[in-house]
């Protein structure tokens, strides 16, 4: 795929550094255009992490009354409002992703292998998960190729209208492509049967791009988390459950029948809401940094409308200079999803044999993007502005 630069460098207002202030002054020099891998945390977050030591220190045993009080109650209400669920009560939350993969295929017809349908270019702890459970036949699992991306949509769906699949999982924006599935609306309404759960990854696409969930939110699974666009780090992901589907997971800890822990009972208990997919103690602070993120976004009146289109704008800055003088892979033809795509996410893929030279070559230079093969990724966020660009630019063309 190739493009052709059509306007001059786009611009963008928004300017947040100052927000990011510790993390930028902690990178020493360091260009970092990972926000689709690791996005930098605000510097609320750091008051956050103190919250939950603070808290720990003086409600000791009773802080889980506060984290999955207060805490919860507001980061849940954020997620929401975000994607336009209509009940904060559907979400549920876990240290990372894979804890609810293995809890959702725990929830599948014993007796017989699983069956899975996904694409080939889900994360590698999915793929790596399936690969493993299939090599003792726990899984059959059928793999959608990715590209090409136009027809995607359309070869998942006559996939699922083929086979009785247990499980369908599918990436809202790809990791390694950027691709962008924008119609999960049509996709959910072409895979919904009876007895299926329809999963979405959206790690790549929570507070990266604009999501609605209100009209599939009775159908289908959500997952995101912090460590990306969020801008929380790690320990901070959920998931949002339709109501009445996968009712009891075989995978589960004590946190999913936490209220029934007084009485004694000795059945196992599962929640109607989201608790149900809960599992184990875990390490609360990634909530109390989640929560001050929501917070933050919403005093500066930020959704994720906004944010990707200040990412697009980065984007086609940075595509623009690389047109007048193209720095190895980086190079408009190289780009795997070009601009004149809008089915993208916040970060863009140059694809080229040496992506890997390359990508330790910048990092020798200061300039710190990742590499999946040949494939080297870019991301744009809230932590970059306009300048950050000119800086990458003009510290590229030292090469």
């Amino acid at each position: 795929m190739q493009m052709q630069p059509t306007s001059p460098p786009a611009a963008t207002a928004l300017d947040l550094r100052a927000s990011f202030a510790r993390f930028r002054d902690a990178a020493n020099g360091r260009l970092y255009f990972t926000a689709h891998s690791h996005h930098f945390w605000p510097d609320v977050t750091r008051d956050a992490q103190l919250e939950a030591w603070d808290d720990a220190a003086r409600l000791v045993d009773d802080k889980w009354d506060v984290v999955l009080g207060r805490v919860w109650t507001d980061v849940s209400a954020g997620i929401a409002r975000h994607l336009q669920l209509p009940d904060p009560r559907t979400l549920v939350s876990a240290p990372n992703t894979h804890e609810f993969v293995m809890r959702l295929l725990s929830a599948c017809p014993p007796g017989r292998p699983v069956r899975v349908l996904s694409t080939d270019g889900e994360f590698h702890s999915f793929r790596r998960q399936m690969l493993r459970l299939a090599e003792d036949r726990l899984v059959e699992w059928v793999a959608v190729p990715a590209e090409p991306f136009e027809t995607l949509a359309e070869r998942l769906v006559d996939a699922g209208r083929k086979r009785d699949f247990d499980l369908v999982y599918v990436s809202q924006v790809l990791f390694e492509s950027g691709f962008a599935l924008l119609g999960l609306e049509q996709l959910v309404d072409g895979l919904t049967a009876a007895g299926r759960l329809m999963v979405i990854d959206g790690y790549h696409g929570f507070l990266a791009r604009p999501t609605d969930l209100s009209r599939i939110a009775d159908r289908a699974f959500y997952i995101a988390g912090g460590y990306k666009y969020a801008m929380a780090g790690e320990g901070a992901c959920f998931m949002h459950c339709p109501p009445g589907f996968a009712p009891r997971p075989r995978d589960t800890g004590w946190f999913a029948g936490f209220g029934q822990l007084a009485s004694g009972q000795t059945a196992v208990h599962y929640a109607e809401d989201g608790s149900r997919f809960m599992g184990a103690t875990f390490d609360p602070s990634g909530l109390y940094r989640l929560r001050a993120v929501l917070k933050w976004l919403a005093e500066q009146k930020l959704d994720a409308g906004i944010i990707h289109t200040h990412a697009v704008a980065l984007q086609e800055r940075f595509v623009s200079a690389l047109a007048e003088r193209p720095v190895g892979p980086l190079a408009p033809e190289n780009l795997l999803i070009p601009l004149t795509q809008p089915a993208r996410g916040n970060f863009l893929v140059f694809e080229h044999p040496e992506a890997a030279r390359w990508c330790r070559s910048l990092h020798d230079a200061g300039i710190v993007t990742d590499v999946r093969g040949n494939r080297l990724r870019v991301g744009f966020g809230l932590q970059h502005a306009a300048a950050d660009v000119d800086a990458l630019i003009a510290r590229l063309r030292t090469l």
